[in-house]
């Protein structure tokens, strides 16, 4: 396979969730320094105020914001709501919950033409078929994990559970060719020691960046995700020597370097320059 479909600079690191019915929280996460902020109109919002949520949201998105705002649509069948939001200059994309198969996708499609779409993966079922949905349309741009229905339908008791399903949906979007896909939430907002310990991990299971449902858990996501001081050196390093010989090479301290490990260290590059410009 080729290289990513995008560049890393066009890579977000962090996701906040706010919910459609509040929109006065809605326009603080547009001031959050989220990369992505995620209007919701599923969990966030109680059913009798889904009406209102969506006219909300309608209003907020009819013009554009120097911020990407994806909403959560209520459900994948809501047609009300995706005609009524795909036609708006401020909607950068939206985001699908409880995804299970690629005919999902296709349908929404072609409800909103030329509209990004992000599919959450909520089930087993879903998680069987996510390369099916990762490949089901170009309208496709990313898929995630919806952790808390996920570990529901698995019966789920501990977090290594998810480790599996975890490494499918990075494996899918790979396959795919779509960026690495994004953490789920943390739903403790006090726990900061537990989301970065969490993020570590995702990190290393190849995830990229994090949905987030309180503003303060945003640096601790971007710290966990950057290229840190050491990787940006080695990787500098790595670049250098690449560029000095295109073949297979080892460097003075006997790492082994060739294309792929060249390719890496420029999106490691490219990563820790579009985040800390």
């Amino acid at each position: 396979m080729s290289g990513p479909p995008h560049a890393p600079e066009t890579w977000p690191l962090t996701w906040l969730y706010a919910p459609g019915d509040r929109p006065e929280v809605v326009g603080k996460a547009l001031a959050s320094g989220a990369d992505v902020v995620i209007v919701d109109l599923e969990d966030a919002v109680p059913a009798d105020r889904r009406g209102y949520a969506l006219a909300a949201t309608a209003d907020l998105l009819s013009s554009p914001h120097p911020v990407p705002v994806h909403v959560r649509l209520p459900s994948a069948h809501d047609t009300t709501a995706i005609t009524a939001l795909a036609p708006l200059p401020g909607l950068a994309a939206l985001r699908i919950p409880k995804v299970t198969h690629g005919t999902d996708i296709r349908r929404i499609a072609d409800l909103a033409p030329g509209v990004p779409l992000h599919a959450l993966l909520e089930s087993a079922l879903a998680i069987e078929h996510a390369h099916a949905i990762a490949t089901a349309h170009p309208a496709v741009r990313g898929i995630a994990l919806g952790e808390a229905d996920l570990r529901a339908d698995l019966g789920v008791r501990d977090d290594r559970g998810l480790d599996w399903p975890r490494s499918r949906v990075v494996v899918a979007a790979r396959a795919a060719n779509l960026p690495p896909p994004a953490q789920s939430v943390h739903p403790d907002i006090g726990d900061l020691d537990g989301l970065a310990a969490s993020c570590a991990h995702g990190r290393a299971l190849g995830f990229l960046g994090r949905a987030a449902i309180h503003p303060q858990q945003l640096p601790v996501i971007e710290r966990a995700y950057l290229p840190t001081a050491e990787e940006v050196a080695a990787a500098e390093e790595i670049v250098k020597a690449g560029a000095a010989d295109a073949g297979a090479l080892a460097l003075p301290d006997g790492r082994f370097v060739d294309a792929a490990v060249v390719a890496a260290a420029h999106r490691t590059l490219s990563l820790a320059r579009a985040h800390r410009a």
